[in-house]
């Protein structure tokens, strides 16, 4: 009999569902020794964010087809594990859209007429007009920083409000911009020019507490900042500190760095100018009733035999040629992630170059890991191999396919991404070489030989004495170790790249002196 077990708590729409093509038990907050104990017994797993499923959970899985996951994230999968057991992965990645850009404008609604502070004067026995006078949105500026599906939602229904929309999403070609009449504009004039900022990012080691004290006082004093998306994107003490003095006019937040929300924390003691909810953007009864629904349904149709539609794995491909193709995808994800870095996230088009053995592989999982390694310095972990395709499209970004099987460059073929964009365009290739090992083999045609590793730096410059010195000796001022470098050059006192792989992150402050270095044109780090 086909079982299947719902180990967090599930709208009864979907296990009405699932009770269709299974026995369904429901066991919640279980350890990870009890999941392990008992998963052997089931080909199906239904979870929601509570639920950890491990290496060591999948491992101990010798049924289980499917892991539905009733939500969007899936930071609490071991999706890489999932898909080496051949053992497909879903979400629901749609189902809380509506929820959560409903909940972003309730919040600025509740920020700019005092809702909640009215009430509670009013539950108190008070009658305070006067005091609770608030603003209209009507002809506001409203900064969207981020324009996937939520972010889109948010603006579009603002618009018909009578709002003026301006955006920065460095993924969003300016063609689907017009489409919606959306501004694009740089992260710093946004927040200088915006009469309300709402956030739609995710949280990266790029995005963390992005709006911090130096932001915040860029500000208009009668500016308003919501975040219904990530927590950990804003730093809950500058920001509480920012209402407090009134750098900003306030704030809507339903999400915090860490949940629940500590009793101790800065923004319980704001008296003025902060709405706070407990992570509700999601938490609607048709929301909960659609992941569900919907996640149900794809577990259902994979039990009886019929595809899913929204995997985050790669469930077309047999374990064998998994197998075959996994140092090429991650070769192909890992030069996309170094080539958005690069272009500084500015892409309008990707090409991808398959030459030599390359080209004689199954393309379409090779283009796909290319687009999640583009687009997840700016998305994260909300990117995976069922949704690279579509958000690249939903932003505007063409991707073309070149196939070359006769180029022998390299002993297994190569792969090159060129990306282009209103700055310019990037081109970063790379190989196998034996023992499945990655290197990067050029950059912007400059010849190089790399491993890729965790932290590295690159830069241009010219090809003239005392550079790489005066850099190694600056980086090591600074306490930045080196672990190797690498400098390329296509003629003598032209100009050249550099790559130096380092332990540990550069810090901002460093980067900016980096560029001061006579003869360095550009600096970039690259986090893999």
């Amino acid at each position: 009999m086909t079982k299947v077990l719902v180990s967090d708590p599930i709208d009864q729409a979907g296990l009405d569902i699932l009770n269709q093509v299974a026995q369904v038990d429901q066991r919640m907050i279980l350890t990870e020794e009890e999941l392990v104990r008992i998963i052997g017994d089931y080909d199906g797993l239904m979870i929601r964010s509570g639920t950890q499923v491990t290496a060591t959970v999948i491992a101990a899985a010798n049924r289980l087809k499917i892991i539905g996951r009733a939500g969007v994230g899936v930071d609490n999968i071991d999706v890489f594990a999932a898909t080496q057991r051949g053992v497909l992965v879903v979400n629901s990645p749609e189902g809380n859209t509506i929820a959560a850009a409903e909940h972003t404008l309730a919040m600025m609604l509740s920020l700019s007429r005092h809702v909640p502070q009215a009430h509670a004067g009013m539950r108190a026995g008070k009658w305070e007009r006067k005091k609770y006078v608030g603003n209209e949105l009507y002809k506001k500026t409203l900064g969207v920083v981020g324009l996937g599906k939520i972010g889109s939602h948010v603006a579009k229904v603002a618009q018909a409000m009578g709002m003026n929309l301006i955006a920065y999403d460095p993924f969003i070609a300016a063609d689907r911009a017009k489409q919606m009449q959306v501004r694009l504009t740089e992260l710093d004039a946004l927040f200088r020019i915006a009469d309300y900022v709402t956030l739609h990012i995710p949280r990266t080691k790029d995005t963390e507490n992005l709006v911090n004290t130096e932001l915040l006082r860029t500000m208009k004093p009668t500016a308003r900042i919501v975040n219904c998306a990530r927590g950990g994107v804003v730093d809950e003490a500058a920001i509480s500190e920012a209402i407090d003095n009134g750098i900003i006019a306030g704030a809507g937040l339903d999400v915090y760095a860490n949940e629940p929300l500590a009793e101790n924390s800065p923004l319980r003691a704001v008296e003025r100018g902060l709405v706070l909810t407990p992570h509700l953007g999601a938490s609607t009864e048709e929301a909960q009733e659609n992941v569900a629904i919907d996640v149900a349904e794809q577990m259902r149709d994979v039990l009886l035999g019929l595809p899913a539609r929204s995997a985050v794995n790669i469930p077309s491909l047999s374990a064998e040629i998994m197998e075959r193709l996994k140092p090429h995808l991650q070769l192909a994800e890992t030069v996309g992630l170094l080539v958005s870095q690069l272009a500084g996230g500015y892409v309008q088009e990707m090409e991808l170059r398959l030459q030599g053995e390359f080209a004689s592989h199954p393309s379409q999982p090779l283009v796909i890991a290319a687009l999640k390694g583009l687009l997840s310095a700016a998305l994260g972990d909300s990117i995976n191999f069922v949704n690279a395709s579509l958000e690249a499209k939903a932003r505007g970004i063409q991707v073309l396919e070149v196939k070359d099987e006769t180029s022998r460059d390299f002993a297994g073929g190569s792969l090159q991404i060129t990306t282009r964009g209103d700055q310019g365009n990037r081109c970063v290739k790379g190989a196998v070489f034996a023992d499945d090992e990655l290197r990067i083999t050029s950059i912007d045609e400059f010849p190089v030989n790399v491993s890729p590793s965790r932290h590295m730096l690159f830069t241009r410059h010219r090809d003239m004495p005392g550079i790489i010195g005066h850099l190694g000796s600056m980086l090591g001022e600074h306490n930045v170790n080196i672990a190797s470098m690498q400098v390329g050059r296509k003629i003598v006192r032209g100009d050249a790249v550099m790559v130096l792989s380092v332990d540990d992150p550069i810090p901002a402050e460093l980067l900016q002196t980096i560029t001061t270095i006579d003869g360095i044109k550009e600096s970039r780090p690259v986090t893999l």
